[in-house]
């Protein structure tokens, strides 16, 4: 059987992806399943991760957003029985390309609105880079729920994309309220989302990453970021900050204004439905929900035109290096 592998190596610039055949043991572990995927999403491995977890292998496998058909499993094995669907039953209308496509960036969309910062009907929602396939679904997610939506964007063309986004079903109004080019350098997002606030500020913001600190060595695409202190001045009293920056360094002065503001920083790690047993109902309850969501047309992902394996290295690269605006997905 053929994978999709990257070689580590010490540098994260000098990471490669290589497809490597492999043997399948003829006989399952007690706990194994044997799965036949159809599908498999392509997303950035996070080096610093497998590292700090001591995955010292010369060879990591890739890619965990599968969907596909149980053949087989172990002995103790309860819960899942050949023929069954993962990793979560897919409508007859959906696509495997669809569900992998997918379920990621759904699962990331409801920590952030969901679990971190509760989001009800007549919130405010900043979604910043909102054409990236995981801000369309975060902003799916938001309008669904009757929030009010924000994004910014990188290029004209997202901008263009984002103010034809429309509902599948209800009324036909746009899905952003207000859409905020940034690749100019002209929007001042501070003023913009008080404007649009009423100076009341925004309940929930959701970041692609954050500037820290203004350097002349930052490249072109971090600095058309928000400054850490534009956010803390566009939130709203009581509102919820969600970062995916990791590297996020506040300043007492900083801290001393979101204390004043009552509001709260929550970090983003899709990783953590996997650290604790005790979160794997949820988890597997906001799976089959994303489903839903995606074959009722409350999501609508934008997906590459899913390709073969034997050309799963050069997208793997592409995604690696955060070179595309969709998502990647092998079609097997």
């Amino acid at each position: 059987m053929k994978g999709l592998y990257c070689k580590l190596s010490e540098s994260a610039e000098q990471v490669r992806f290589v497809i490597q055949e492999t043997e399948i043991p003829n006989v399952l572990g007690s706990h194994c399943v044997k799965v036949q995927v159809k599908a498999c999403a392509l997303s950035p491995l996070d080096i610093k991760l497998l590292k700090d977890l001591k995955l010292q292998r010369e060879l990591v496998p890739v890619g965990r957003e599968i969907a596909g058909v149980v053949l087989e499993v172990g002995p103790k094995v309860t819960f899942f029985q050949p023929d069954d669907e993962v990793v979560v039953r897919k409508p007859e209308k959906v696509s495997w390309t669809e569900v992998a496509g997918t379920i990621r960036d759904g699962v990331r969309s409801y920590t952030a609105l969901h679990t971190l910062s509760h989001v009800t009907a007549g919130n405010t929602v900043l979604v910043l880079d909102g054409a990236s396939p995981f801000g369309i679904i975060t902003i799916q997610l938001a309008h669904y729920h009757g929030a009010k939506v924000l994004s910014t964007t990188l290029s004209v063309e997202d901008k263009q994309f984002l103010e034809q986004l429309r509902p599948t079903i209800g009324v036909q109004e746009s899905l952003v309220a207000r859409v905020i080019n940034m690749s100019d350098g002209k929007a001042d997002l501070v003023e913009v989302c008080l404007e649009e606030t009423g100076g009341l500020g925004v309940d929930i913001v959701i970041d692609a990453g954050v500037r820290l600190y203004n350097t002349d060595e930052e490249t072109a695409i971090k600095k058309l970021l928000p400054h850490k202190h534009d956010i803390i001045m566009l939130l709203a009293v009581g509102g919820h900050w969600v970062t995916a920056e990791e590297g996020l360094q506040l300043d007492p002065p900083d801290s001393r204004s979101l204390f004043l503001k009552g509001a709260t920083l929550s970090f983003l790690n899709e990783e953590v439905w996997n650290a604790s047993s005790a979160c794997q109902g949820k988890y597997l309850h906001i799976m089959k929900d994303v489903v839903e969501k995606l074959s009722n047309g409350t999501f609508r992902p934008q997906l590459e035109d899913p390709v073969p394996l034997y050309e799963a290295t050069v997208s793997m690269e592409m995604v690696q290096k955060k070179q595309v605006r969709k998502r990647h997905v092998i079609h097997l």
